[in-house]
């Protein structure tokens, strides 16, 4: 009762409730394979509205695909409207992103919207893990899988062993402090321990295909070489000490400018200023 007197109120004010709708708000299709997309309007358009079809993509980039009664040069040889919808004879997998519906005439306005996934099983993920690293530093491991459609999700792996998303509830996994992103396919260790060492891979997974694995890799860790860097100090200090030896020396044989001596007083200052 309540929508017919609604409706008699608009028709009496002379208001329209301008509608677009799609049967088809959500689409996955596998790639190379065709894919509808529908789109009808309420009456209040009239019956010539103009009709237009947008696509925005992943990095969020809107083209015109069916503009001024036909479909615009990029799309012609996949795409075709028709009355009541779009069609794609055959998907890529950058088809994938948001299709947009825009219904306009003299006075009214609408849209709808509808999301396209092309279907496109994981590949072999990209895996950045270095070989060896030192103790206490900061590591991050990264994977990605670049042709996954849906994204694909990641995995981590230590000597074959899955690594949960969250160790601190895991008993055996408890002592270990990394932090894994299963979004974007990162492995951090903010201080990375010995405990650490070990063999690590990743996979790549959507759920469209069979997960892929990334290649092992072998990460040591090191401890770090304190006697070296103290030896490599001491090596230091010598060689510049041996050097203001050798300007004092050519100083008082008199082999330098007699303004020199106020430098080589700055440098001996300067030097044993650290002791």
């Amino acid at each position: 009762m309540l929508f017919v007197l609604l409706c008699l109120c608009l028709q009496a004010t002379g208001l329209h409730a301008f509608s677009v709708s799609t049967t088809t708000s959500t689409v996955m299709v596998n790639e190379n394979s065709g894919a509808d997309m529908t789109c009808s309007f309420s009456g209040d358009f009239g019956a010539t509205p103009r009709v237009e079809w947008k696509f925005r993509d992943l990095k969020g980039t809107v083209s015109f695909i069916y503009f001024d009664g036909q479909v615009t040069t990029p799309f012609k040889e996949r795409f075709t409207q028709y009355n009541g919808g779009l069609r794609i004879s055959k998907t890529v997998r950058s088809d994938t992103g948001d299709y947009l519906c825009e219904v306009s005439t003299n006075g009214g306005f609408a849209s709808t919207s509808i999301k396209l996934t092309v279907i496109v099983p994981p590949a072999v993920p990209v895996s950045r893990i270095p070989n060896s690293v030192t103790t206490g530093s900061n590591v991050r491991m990264t994977c990605f899988d670049p042709e996954g459609s849906p994204p694909s999700t990641y995995q981590w792996y230590k000597d074959n062993t899955p690594l949960p998303e969250d160790p601190s509830k895991f008993p055996n996994f408890k002592n270990m402090t990394y932090k894994m992103n299963i979004q974007n396919g990162n492995l951090e260790f903010p201080s990375v321990a010995k405990t650490d060492q070990g063999q690590y891979f990743c996979e790549a997974s959507n759920g469209k295909g069979p997960a892929q694995r990334g290649q092992p890799v072998l990460m040591q860790v090191r401890d770090l070489n304190t006697g070296g860097i103290a030896a490599g100090v001491i090596v230091a200090l010598l060689a510049i000490a041996a050097l203001i030896f050798g300007l004092w020396y050519a100083n008082k044989k008199g082999y330098l400018p007699s303004k020199f001596s106020f430098f080589l007083v700055c440098v001996f200052f300067f030097f044993f200023s650290f002791f």
